[in-house]
């Protein structure tokens, strides 16, 4: 069984940064992409960016050139490097890790931005 725990979130003043972690156990053999998602309150889950087998990257237009995503394979970890924050990102974060027939969801972890 797949499980992942997204960890990192917190409190943070607009123009800084944050960085979430997505740690997977259970085999990841096979899979196909991770990805980042966010919820803003009383929003749908929205997308945010995606690292596929081959460490290539694409970013929702929102993000782009603020965020990164990185993987650390010895550690079956995910990162999400966020830069210059703003009270737009604020919601909570959620990674996901999908395969060819499944697709598994971490819990979530919060992230605000406010003065």
């Amino acid at each position: 069984q797949v499980q992942l725990v997204e960890s990192g979130g917190g409190l943070v003043q607009p123009g800084g940064s944050l960085r979430l972690s997505c740690t997977i156990s259970g085999s990841i053999h096979g899979f196909t992409s991770m990805a980042w998602y966010r919820q803003a309150p009383g929003k749908q889950r929205d997308y945010v960016g995606v690292i596929d087998t081959n460490g290539g990257t694409h970013f929702a237009d929102a993000v782009q050139g603020r965020f990164t995503i990185s993987r650390d394979t010895v550690k079956n970890t995910m990162y999400l490097q966020m830069n210059n924050l703003n009270p737009d990102d604020t919601g909570i974060y959620y990674c996901n890790i999908a395969f060819t027939s499944d697709l598994y969801w971490g819990q979530g972890t919060q992230v605000t931005v406010s003065s």
